[in-house]
């Protein structure tokens, strides 16, 4: 029996052995999976739902989801579309994790590395929304303006095409690019999206210290954080022992998906604290229909 992988920088093998991410079967020299899985069940003859459990977590975060962009646009103040859009960008990497991790795209299927390339694109444009949404606070440049709005557009289309390439190259083994040694791809989709919320919250820091009187916000900052790496950690380093102590009936993705959430509502919340107008609750409102490219309008 091989000893178990070790936690190495530019590759998963660990990540793997610990959690059934989408992308697992397609990177690596061998297949490796988790001791302990999430049961399944039967929805039909033959057919199998997977991650039950997670995937009822999914359908309320898109809920939640939807709630938090209709009371983004009832609205009016700064930055609304920018962070309408982040929520969007959430919502599609949610609905394309639903996909992947229920079963309904299965991995014998010739299209699943397109949908891991592109649930891996989200991903990476959702957290460069996040830095963008952290600069826009600075006022370096007029927010809700179709200069603005744009350039957030295109540049997280960039960074999602990007992702998406160095993804799918890697699983063909095309461009140089190995699905055995995936040091490219680990970078993009472990260390980037790192980075990048680190940078959010430096940039947040600042602005809250620099230019408001108010220092509550940070506390929802904070909370954002504990519960995003909280996630990480129940998904990436417990998940094999969650699954065992449940009875196989949850695992880390189920946890991930919470917290992940949590930390979404938490950056919304902090969002709506510095913008000192709380409409939370909010069920009417007028908001600035004219761009057409966002939920609502």
């Amino acid at each position: 029996m091989p000893p178990p992988p070790t936690l190495s920088f530019g590759s998963f093998d660990f990540i793997c052995s610990q959690t059934a991410l989408p992308l697992c079967p397609l990177v690596g020299s061998s297949l490796v999976t988790p001791s302990c899985y999430a049961r399944n069940i039967e929805i039909s003859s033959g057919a199998l739902l997977f991650e039950p459990a997670t995937i009822f977590i999914e359908v309320i975060a898109l809920v939640m989801t939807a709630i938090m962009v209709y009371n983004v646009k009832a609205k009016i103040t700064l930055g609304c579309k920018e962070i309408a859009f982040l929520l969007c960008l959430y919502a599609a990497a949610t609905i394309n994790e639903f996909l992947l991790v229920s079963g309904i795209i299965p991995m014998a299927s010739g299209a699943y590395k397109f949908f891991v390339s592109t649930h891996i694109g989200f991903i990476v444009a959702g957290f460069w929304a996040l830095v963008f949404n952290g600069i826009i606070g600075f006022q370096w440049f007029e927010d809700d303006t179709p200069y603005s709005l744009w350039t957030l557009r295109g540049s997280a289309f960039s960074a999602f095409l990007i992702a998406f390439l160095i993804s799918i190259l890697t699983f063909s083994n095309v461009g140089g690019l190995s699905s055995t040694t995936p040091t490219l791809l680990y970078i993009v989709y472990l260390m980037v999206p790192l980075v990048f919320s680190i940078l959010y919250g430096v940039l947040q820091t600042i602005l809250v210290v620099n230019t408001l009187d108010d220092r509550w916000p940070l506390v929802d900052l904070f909370f954002a954080y504990l519960f995003f790496i909280i996630g990480l950690c129940l998904q990436f380093g417990l998940s094999t022992s969650l699954c065992t102590v449940s009875n196989h009936y949850i695992d880390g993705i189920f946890f991930g998906c919470i917290f992940m959430l949590l930390a979404v509502m938490m950056v919304y919340k902090y969002w709506d604290s510095v913008t000192r107008d709380d409409v939370e609750f909010a069920v009417g409102g007028k908001s600035d229909d004219s761009d057409p490219f966002l939920i609502g309008n």
